[in-house]
């Protein structure tokens, strides 16, 4: 059973799967896990394989979502999607990494595309 923050979680990304569905993308994988970590979507652009951060907010207290995204974490994503591209076959396809902000209950989504550059 999912606590009340998990299911916000699981909430907020489904959202966000459902708004880059509707952007043209095609969901290749939720959620994929390693012993790594995890990255909430991957996706496919056209050619390109994007690696989505999902970044959810209830409110604004806790200060601004993509702030939240730090140095460490794009660390983790960035070795994440080499490890995923390598085991997928995909390695030397073009990538990249976005990030959907939502707020509240959906009120607001929002797509960062080319969010960040891979951090090594």
């Amino acid at each position: 059973m999912l606590n009340e923050n998990q299911q916000y979680g699981q909430k907020s990304e489904d959202l966000a799967a459902g708004y880059l569905k509707k952007k043209g993308y095609e969901i290749l994988q939720r959620n994929y896990r390693t012993r790594l970590g995890e990255i909430d979507i991957i996706a496919r652009d056209g050619k390109t394989i994007v690696f989505v951060e999902v970044k959810a907010r209830r409110t604004g207290r806790s200060g601004s979502v993509k702030s939240s995204i730090t140095k460490t974490k794009k660390i983790r994503i960035t070795r994440l999607a080499q490890y995923y591209l390598k085991q997928s076959g995909e390695y030397g396809r073009k990538a990249r990494f976005d990030v959907v902000t939502i707020k509240g209950d959906g009120e607001s989504v929002e797509l960062i595309r080319n969010a960040f550059d891979a951090v090594l």
